[in-house]
């Protein structure tokens, strides 16, 4: 598939799925601020959700990423398969790319829908696992976790590492 035709895929799906870009005006500032996670705070959540995983009897990695999708944080049980850590990276980066869950995302992106062809855009990984993490309504990371048996397992670790933040990550 050439580049122009993935390039249009790829700005179909975000208008599809309601994302435009902000248009500025001349009032707007030059400069804005962003909230990320501490990186004792991304650890945080990725413990939470290795043990969580552990706890169901899974080797998983974890792997929290910021609002941009850069890696803080990756986390990887000795049993965990070889891909796991890029899977988990990949998972946490599409949702905070996409702005959604990437259980949501699986269900936007079944073959024959407007959008299917996301799942061939590099770096995107369209399996349940990636989980926004958002305070006072925006989202300042992303978690990613791979390697229990399905995308409802892998979400499930995923919100515990989530619930074990949220009081903190809440202003």
């Amino acid at each position: 598939m050439n580049i122009l035709l993935k390039l249009f895929l790829f700005t179909s799906a975000f208008n599809i799925l309601g994302f435009y870009p902000p248009v500025l005006t001349a009032q707007d500032n030059a400069t804005f601020t962003t909230t990320s996670l501490t990186p004792e705070t991304a650890l945080k959540a990725a413990q939470a959700a290795l043990n969580h995983c552990r706890e169901q009897g899974y080797q998983v990695a974890v792997a929290v990423v910021n609002r941009s999708g850069n890696v803080q944080v990756i986390l990887r049980d000795r049993h965990a398969g070889a891909h796991t850590p890029d899977t988990a990276a990949g998972k946490a980066w599409t949702a905070v790319s996409f702005r959604t869950n990437t259980s949501e995302l699986t269900e936007l992106a079944q073959p024959g829908t407007g959008i299917n062809g996301v799942r061939d855009l590099p770096n995107v990984v369209v399996l349940g696992g990636g989980m926004l993490i958002e305070a006072a309504g925006s989202i300042i990371a992303g978690i990613g976790v791979s390697g229990a048996p399905g995308g409802e397992s892998d979400d499930a670790c995923a919100q515990a590492g989530i619930d074990a933040i949220e009081e903190q990550i809440q202003f």
